[in-house]
């Protein structure tokens, strides 16, 4: 590359065809039938097989976060490919939050970090795709900066293995990104612990001016199933920051903030309980505000994703994943649509209880965390009469636990907010993280529960 000023010759054309029939979900909606007369709990430990593939799969769509649940997803592949990641796009730490910073634009690392996890795995080709889009630059800025440039410039290691249309096309929009951080000689960007993968994602976001054109190239690039679909919760090109409100009254910006704060450090982030101090009230609610507000008075309404709103309609199961709720699953559901669609929906609605206390959560029963849900999902837009009145009930219907999680499951709360149906599921110990479900428990707990409701939708429709 001669010039890594200007950048190379740049094509709107791409380099190679992608596939352009859009990606769809082929299950029609489930109604849903549970027996609630009491509350009850029975463990999860040897379910009966995953069902091999079919010509129609079951529909999901997950709001999670870009952590806690890619643990789980390559075995979800096992039940279906048909599953609607929504995501949220106001992460401000690590190197999204340098992205963010010199070039602007929604924060792109849970969405790119999901993509991965979604990549082909089956040839040599779509595994050295993979390990370069997932590589992380070191943490000393120097040597980061210098390994990206071999990197940009094709001369590294991590090449070998990628033909010549995907080097050419991978290569493009990362040397692209590279023009778009020398234009801005105001900023000096920090490379330290830099994600290919985010840089090549903000790339093609920029040169398309599309959120969602990025993660349809992306996808392709990575070979993701086209009945899967990366969404994220809002599709824009403008940057979004989370706030939130303590029941203290006090308001606190951003989402690294608010979860893992780490002034300002390039270090990747820990999140053990322990390794952060603890919120100073316990968190009323989370909002978007304007990119430079620090109060209530900044907050901003964005409008969801078309998108997400139409799979929420047409899905058979609604799933809030594990992992940071108030930063990673609140986030999603705040947005005007969202809660009146689930609400209005019959489908099966399933809560998967994390299984350790973190900073946003600290002391947390299972009841809290369903009465935050459905706060976020009934949530304020500045006058307090506009809210939903929903019961829990209409949000969540189902409750996975993970076996000897840390978070109390109080049945007799759960049961007042119409919640009766609560599944313990086997559990492993992460180091790093602790207690977690057991991926293959987990997934298995799903398809019997989703099999379950098959089985009474055929004999109601006779």
């Amino acid at each position: 590359m001669a010039d890594l000023g200007l950048g190379p010759p740049f094509s709107r054309a791409l380099p190679f065809h992608f596939p352009i029939s859009p990606s769809r979900f082929h299950s029609a909606p489930r109604s849903l039938t549970m027996a609630a007369d009491h509350p009850h709990s029975y463990s999860f430990s040897n379910p009966s097989p995953i069902p091999g593939p079919s010509t129609s799969q079951p529909s999901l769509l997950v709001f999670s976060g870009g952590t806690a649940f890619n643990g789980v997803v390559e075995e979800l592949k096992k039940l279906t490919t048909c599953v609607a990641h929504v995501l949220p796009v106001s992460d401000d730490g690590g190197s999204t939050a340098e992205i963010v910073r010199v070039l602007g634009g929604p924060a792109v690392g849970d969405i790119r970090s999901r993509c991965l996890r979604l990549s082909d795995q089956s040839t040599s080709e779509a595994l050295a795709v993979r390990k370069l889009l997932g590589h992380r630059l070191p943490l000393d800025a120097q040597i980061a900066k210098l390994e990206w440039y071999q990197i940009v410039e094709g001369e590294h290691a991590l090449w070998e293995g990628v033909s010549k249309p995907y080097r050419e096309t991978i290569r493009s929009f990362l040397a692209y990104f590279q023009n778009q951080i020398l234009r801005r000689s105001k900023e000096s960007f920090c490379f330290s612990n830099g994600s290919i993968g985010n840089f090549f994602f903000a790339g093609a976001r920029i040169f398309f001016d599309s959120l969602d054109a990025a993660i349809f190239l992306f996808s392709r690039v990575s070979d993701i199933p086209t009945e899967s679909l990366i969404l994220p919760v809002i599709s824009t090109n403008d940057r979004l920051t989370l706030g939130c409100e303590l029941w203290d009254g006090s308001i606190i910006r951003g989402q690294n903030e608010i979860s893992h704060p780490t002034s300002g450090s390039m270090q990747p982030i820990n999140k053990e309980i322990s390794s952060v101090p603890p919120l100073p009230s316990a968190i009323k609610r989370v909002f978007y505000m304007s990119s430079e507000g620090r109060n209530l008075l900044h907050e901003v309404f964005p409008t969801a994703n078309p998108a997400v709103l139409d799979q929420l309609s047409n899905v058979d199961c609604i799933v809030y994943a594990m992992g940071s709720l108030f930063t990673s699953i609140c986030p999603s559901l705040v947005l005007l649509g969202i809660g009146e669609i689930i609400s209005s929906s019959s489908c099966l609605k399933v809560l998967l209880l994390n299984g350790t206390h973190d900073r946003e959560t600290s002391g947390f029963s299972a009841s809290r965390f369903v009465s935050a849900i459905t706060d976020a999902l009934n949530r304020t837009y500045g006058d307090p009469q506009n809210r939903l009145k929903n019961p829990p009930s209409q949000y969540i219907n189902t409750l996975l636990v993970p076996k000897d999680g840390q978070i109390p499951v109080d049945v007799q709360c759960l049961a007042s907010q119409g919640i009766f149906h609560v599944i313990t599921v086997d559990s492993i110990c992460d180091p790093d993280m602790g207690i977690i479900f057991d991926p293959k428990s987990l997934i298995r707990a799903l398809a019997d529960l989703i099999g379950r409701q098959t089985t009474t939708n055929v004999i109601e429709a006779q």
